[in-house]
């Protein structure tokens, strides 16, 4: 999104606080705003007025997986009205906390202080004041009252009480909520993040290349050797490695300079270009399915639950489907990730055929208006020419169930794998043709060079990166970040 579209983002969003205060005020008669000194003074005398609201408790509607087809739909919830915010005059402390919105530099952080001032731990007051943010941003109430009820239930789940234990995640779920994800504050939360979690990778790649940079009056061919040397070195692979130079020798001819000094802002131009996405069209026939694929222990259930986490706060409704039908457990791990998210969940007995958990999966999602099914399938790599054929077979009945099907292919690849991450994209690549990749541990390795091989290899696109256990850990991946994060 670029500078105006973010800017007329905030504008809309500043416009709704700018509406609501109006209309208050006409209703009320008053003639002009208090200062936001005085304001902030009621807010504080106010506090102690805030009602209790009780809300319900968040029930368990995911049984254990019978041997029989089951199907669990945890997304729903019992209905809650969290805050009453109908017609008839505002409580003072409402107006007060209005008026500090309204009067607050329009970002996400900065109401969120607002809206956690005095606030120590998670209880009515917290969730009153979210459910007044969420409504002064005109976010449909039944929206509003499920964004806090799932909170409360993920709360309670990690046995969070403490602010600080849940700003965060909480700040994170917000900007997903208002599709503010993009303001700058978000934004530089990430880069922070991906700078920590490339720290290793920096090691290996980044302080070597500074001492290249010092150790050379120009560059010429002794420079061109060592720094194929430490690429390789970084995981980034002798061929990939050698096509990177190549087109840095380029840009460096094109520059008119073998001033060292340069070449580090040669080599971020040719990373964040190398990292740029190709256009496509987005909009599917709904339901769309993604066909998440990988092989065992890369973090596929943990990343399909991150996905559907996402999905869910962008308001879209999630159906998670049991693919992976032979490896132990594996209905039972992901049944209880579909739980803790809050999704649909469907699944066959242990050893259903893989290809009609999907087929009657996606049946169920068509008639049950869901908006997004993650198709989770077997990661047997050693058993690589079934599994190929598996996951052949899944592909054609999906497209025979729903027209398109499946929509994206996901490739989960560990960052910590170094080569054997290029050997697992070509593989799941000629079988199935992948389209995205989601390259998870990436904050656990020194291997960050792989990122690099994999686009320069396959040209396909990394569209996020796990820096993380938390749901929040999941992120969109960019490539200029990447590129700055890597050589900062």
């Amino acid at each position: 999104m670029g500078f105006f579209s973010k800017i007329k983002k905030l504008w809309d969003v500043d416009s709704r606080l700018d509406n609501a205060v109006d209309e208050y005020k006409k209703e009320q008669g008053i003639p002009e705003a208090p200062s936001p000194q005085t304001a902030k003074q009621e807010f504080h005398q106010e506090l102690p007025e805030t009602e209790t609201i009780e809300t319900p408790p968040v029930s368990d509607p995911v049984p254990s997986a019978p041997a029989e087809p089951q199907i669990q739909d945890v997304a729903e919830k019992p209905a809650s009205h969290v805050s009453e915010q109908g017609t008839g005059e505002m409580p003072p402390w409402q107006t007060s906390l209005l008026l500090s919105l309204r009067e607050a530099e329009p970002r996400l952080s900065v109401w969120l202080n607002l809206i956690l001032e005095g606030i120590s731990k998670a209880d009515d007051v917290l969730w009153e004041r979210l459910a007044f943010l969420m409504h002064a941003l005109e976010v449909p109430q039944t929206e509003a009252d499920d964004f806090i009820i799932r909170f409360q239930a993920w709360l309670d789940d990690m046995e969070y009480e403490a602010v600080e234990e849940f700003r965060s995640e909480l700040q994170y779920r917000l900007a997903l909520a208002l599709d503010l994800e993009d303001e700058e504050d978000e934004r530089s939360r990430l880069f922070l993040k991906l700078s920590e979690g490339l720290e290793k990778t920096r090691e290996t790649i980044t302080r070597r290349i500074e001492s290249l940079l010092t150790s050379h009056d120009s560059i010429n061919n002794a420079f061109w050797e060592e720094l194929e040397e430490i690429l390789i070195m970084a995981d980034v692979g002798f061929e990939p490695s050698m096509k990177l130079v190549e087109n840095l020798k380029e840009r460096v001819r094109k520059s008119g300079s073998d001033d060292p000094s340069c070449f580090k802002e040669l080599l971020h131009e040719e990373l964040a270009d190398l990292f740029k996405g190709k256009r496509r069209i987005s909009a599917v026939n709904p339901p769309e399915v993604i066909m998440m694929v990988g092989v065992n222990g890369v973090g596929k259930t943990t990343t399909i639950a991150k996905l559907a986490h996402r999905a869910q706060m962008q308001g879209r409704k999630v159906l998670i489907a049991a693919g992976d039908t032979f490896r132990a457990a594996a209905i039972e791990q992901l049944e209880v990730w579909a739980k803790r998210v809050g999704t649909g969940f469907y699944a066959k007995g242990e050893n259903s055929d893989p290809a009609a958990v999907a087929y009657e999966a996606i049946e169920y999602a068509k008639q049950n208006g869901y908006d997004l099914v993650l198709l989770d399938t077997a990661g047997r790599l050693h058993t690589k020419v079934n599994l190929m054929e598996e996951l052949k077979k899944i592909r054609r009945v999906a497209g025979k169930q729903h027209e398109g099907a499946p929509h994206r292919c996901v490739l989960v690849v560990d960052a910590t794998t170094g080569q054997n991450a290029i050997s697992q994209t070509k593989l799941f690549d000629e079988a199935v043709g992948v389209d995205e990749i989601v390259l998870t541990k990436l904050d656990g390795t020194a291997k960050g060079g792989i990122v690099v091989a994999i686009a320069l290899e396959f040209g396909i696109p990394i569209t996020f990166v796990g820096l993380g256990e938390k749901m929040e850990d999941l992120r969109p991946f960019d490539g200029g970040d990447f590129a700055q994060a890597l050589l900062s």
